[in-house]
């Protein structure tokens, strides 16, 4: 975000913001929030999959590829029986997320009567769809679930229970696709110490108020 200025823009415009991450947790306990708790983006499906089955609100997929969002779909449909998925959009390779393109996506997926999608984008490209999409239909909900989807469908394996309960998911998915994922992580890693000095700096000021 440091070096996208639509990115953090898009960050800013999001209702909730969840601490997908263990770093997060730390920084924010280190900073004094003791409350902040690790929420994955993909364990938010299942819950909001529930809900939307027990109050008919119908669901939307956007990301990933097609086949990936029919087994994830099916997948749901059979685990929480009246969940209704109206919609699931594969946007093409390289698709840009502040294009007429995406605007014709959440054009779609409002047309399809979802009251909630589900972007399985990635950062930055689901934030900022999210942004542009809650702006252009205020009557639809987006969340954004990465690769929550993929996990789902078996297209791609999560980290096992005890890999997480460590706080290495993130090598398990570093190693899983090292040539889309090492440059990311390390960029993580780069930017952590300034993130601590920042969350001392807050920890300070917060006991000196």
């Amino acid at each position: 975000m440091r070096r996208s200025p639509a990115f953090q823009a898009a960050y800013l415009a999001q209702t909730h913001v969840v601490a997908d991450g263990n770093p997060i947790v730390w920084l924010s306990h280190l900073a004094g929030r003791r409350e902040v708790a690790l929420v994955p983006g993909s364990e938010l499906i299942a819950p909001v999959a529930a809900m939307a089955a027990r109050l008919g609100v119908p669901l939307a997929f956007l990301g990933s590829t097609e086949p990936v969002l029919r087994a994830a779909a099916d997948r749901l449909v059979a685990d929480h029986p009246g969940l209704k998925v109206v919609a699931c959009l594969a946007p093409p390779y390289g698709f840009d997320p502040e294009s007429s393109a995406a605007d014709d996506l959440i054009d779609r997926v409002a047309a399809s009567g979802a009251r909630i999608c589900l972007l399985a984008l990635g950062a930055p490209k689901q934030e900022m769809l999210a942004a542009r999409g809650l702006a252009r239909q205020p009557g639809l909900g987006f969340l954004s679930i990465g690769a929550g989807l993929d996990f789902i469908a078996g297209h791609q394996t999560r980290a096992p229970v005890w890999v997480r309960r460590i706080a290495m998911e993130w090598l398990w998915r570093m190693l899983s696709n090292p040539r889309r994922l090492a440059r990311r992580y390390l960029d993580c890693a780069l930017v952590l110490p300034s993130l601590t000095i920042a969350a001392l700096r807050a920890r300070g000021e917060g006991q000196g108020q």
